[in-house]
């Protein structure tokens, strides 16, 4: 009898453990997708978006010279006050504002995706603990390939829209004549196929380190101030954004400037091939830049780019920071008050 209790109570045993542990083996995946798809990874994509969406509509007018300057080859004014000034004459006051809609649109989607999925993937990876350098890099690249892939099409299609209009030096560009957001796409699908919405996706799979890098400097500077510090001021997320953008976009200019001209996919340039973005197109880009303009050429508009970015990444984290902030503040008085 003992014996039979035994197995019984072992069978009980098995019965009552059986369930908990294919509960336990499920808690990994639950909490893994629990911090994929959780509150706090939302808080940071929204503050993101907002931020990045705040910080461009202050600067638009210094990415829109920096626009003319990248794709337009033979225009004369060098500087981005001249460009400006150039515009404003030329095409009317409103002029640097072109376009602003469908650019403020796609770095909404373009950002919300990106810190969505940095944040989510830091919290399934690091789990309560520090980050890295190495690791906040992997993220960066990981994050921006997601959002590359994703995006693509909006800022095909914004960075001609911007550029509709525009009076050109260049005659080797061909005029556009979109109605609007859903027209260029329209217009675009029939006339040079689908996979030209992801015109210059090698460059931007490349520029991925730009934000990956801007990142990875972002938070290590923002973990040794914490060291030191409850929480960052304004000030400090203003100016570490500005300094980790300034070095990720100096590393990788050359590169943005063929990605702006492969997007707007308007120069009778290389019409033997029409696959954009290739390896071979960017290379080839690069050797006609380097060609007319020398090597000082591959950096042709980066006075205007490190005045928009820098300022526009700066501004950008700061209220990030704050409103994030806001937000966890929010949220634990709610907790609080619950309790």
């Amino acid at each position: 009898m003992a014996g039979a209790g035994a197995v019984g109570g072992s069978r009980d045993l098995a019965g009552a453990a059986g369930p908990q542990g294919r509960a336990a083996e499920q808690t990994p995946r639950a909490a893994a997708m629990s911090s994929v798809a959780s509150y706090e990874s939302l808080v940071h994509a929204v503050s993101g978006a907002v931020g990045s969406m705040t910080a461009m509509t202050v600067f638009f007018p210094l990415d829109t010279a920096r626009l003319r300057l990248q794709v337009d080859e033979k225009r004369k004014s060098k500087t981005t006050p001249a460009v400006l000034l150039e515009i404003i004459k030329e095409e009317g006051l409103l002029a640097p504002y072109r376009g602003w809609f469908p650019v403020i649109s796609s770095l909404c989607c373009s950002n919300f995706v990106y810190f969505y999925t940095f944040n989510s993937l830091k919290a399934l990876w690091v789990k309560g603990q520090h980050s890295t350098t190495g690791k906040d890099l992997v993220l960066g690249v990981v994050a921006g390939v997601v959002n590359v892939l994703l995006t693509t099409p909006l800022w095909v299609v914004n960075t001609r829209l911007k550029l509709q209009g525009a009076k050109f030096r260049n005659e080797d560009i061909v005029p556009t004549n979109y109605r609007g957001i859903i027209d260029a796409f329209h217009q675009i699908i029939r006339d040079e196929g689908v996979l030209a919405l992801w015109n210059g996706t090698f460059p931007s799979l490349l520029l991925v380190f730009n934000p990956a890098i801007q990142f990875m400097f972002y938070e290590g500077f923002k973990r040794k101030l914490l060291k030191k510090q409850l929480q960052l001021t304004s000030l400090d997320a203003f100016v570490i954004g500005a300094i980790a953008k300034a070095v990720a976009t100096t590393l990788t200019y050359p590169l943005q400037t063929v990605q702006s001209i492969l997007r707007f996919g308007r120069h009778r340039l290389n019409p033997e091939n029409r696959t954009l973005g290739s390896l071979r197109n960017v290379l080839y880009l690069l050797q006609q830049r380097v060609r007319r303009f020398g090597l000082v050429g591959l950096y042709k508009g980066l006075e205007a780019k490190l005045l928009q970015t820098v300022l526009t990444a700066a501004l950008m984290f700061l209220v990030y920071e704050k409103l994030t902030a806001a937000t966890f503040t929010v949220m634990g008085l709610k907790h609080s008050r619950k309790h």
